[in-house]
């Protein structure tokens, strides 16, 4: 589906940049130290941020060469997302608060159905 190519583009390169941000947010940003401590998260706040980046790249990789990694990345990406809407919920943050994982959740799974049509 040919309509659907430019979609999946912006939303994987819209989503890589947001977590290699993100991710370096995580391990150099003040404000990021005391979000952690807020999620009771703290000592996975360095992991979380590494494996953004990780993420960012491996759409990247798998945007520009080889689908499996990218695969693997939004679907990764995909799941830390849940866990991180979920964390939200359990320390109950506002809706406004929660949407960005929820979205993010969902833009993620839509790119592995995008990588596994790459891959076939």
């Amino acid at each position: 589906s040919n309509g659907a190519l430019p979609m999946f583009n912006f939303f994987c390169l819209l989503t890589a940049i947001a977590f290699m941000v993100y991710g370096l947010c995580c391990i150099f940003s003040g404000h990021m130290v005391v979000e952690f401590e807020r999620y009771r998260l703290a000592r996975f706040r360095m992991l979380t941020g590494y494996l953004q980046i990780l993420g960012a790249i491996g759409l990247l990789v798998g945007f520009l060469f080889i689908p499996a990694a990218g695969l693997v990345a939004a679907l990764g990406l995909s799941v830390q997302m849940m866990l991180g809407f979920c964390v939200r919920l359990l320390i109950r943050d506002s809706l406004f608060q929660c949407l960005p994982s929820f979205g993010f959740m969902l833009i993620n799974a839509g790119l592995v159905f995008g990588f596994v049509n790459r891959l076939t």
